[in-house]
């Protein structure tokens, strides 16, 4: 990851509308937080990796979870979507696969062949 990824204003200013209302203390910079939690998301990253020009991780923590708890991510992505007008296909992608840590040494000990034809005898 290389480049910092920052939602521009035009993209900003399509979903603010559907963002709650501040009471209290302000929020923290909205494009930044947001742009910090499709970041993780993107990549797939652990909270306390995300990249520090986001701001601190927990502040993108406590925002994603709140307010995916009220509903507000879904209000967005269902306005966005029909936004976007009729499409033939639309397709959200949410797969998230983990390895367990001895995968990899499965190759270096010679038992992936092993496996593959255990699978093709079963």
């Amino acid at each position: 990851m290389s480049e910092e990824f920052l939602l521009t204003r035009q993209q900003l200013n399509r979903i603010t509308p559907y963002f709650p209302v501040s009471h209290g203390i302000p929020r923290v910079d909205d494009r930044r937080v947001i742009s910090g939690i499709i970041s993780v998301i993107r990549y797939g990253l652990q909270w306390k990796d995300a990249p520090k020009t986001y701001g601190p991780y927990k502040t993108l923590y406590n925002r994603f979870v709140r307010w995916s708890r009220a509903g507000i991510f879904h209000k967005i992505f269902r306005e966005l979507s029909r936004q976007s007008g009729a499409r033939d296909c639309l397709m959200i992608d949410a797969t998230h696969l983990k390895a367990h840590r001895t995968a990899a040494s499965l190759l270096k000990k010679g038992q992936y062949l092993a496996v593959l034809a255990a699978r093709k005898v079963a």
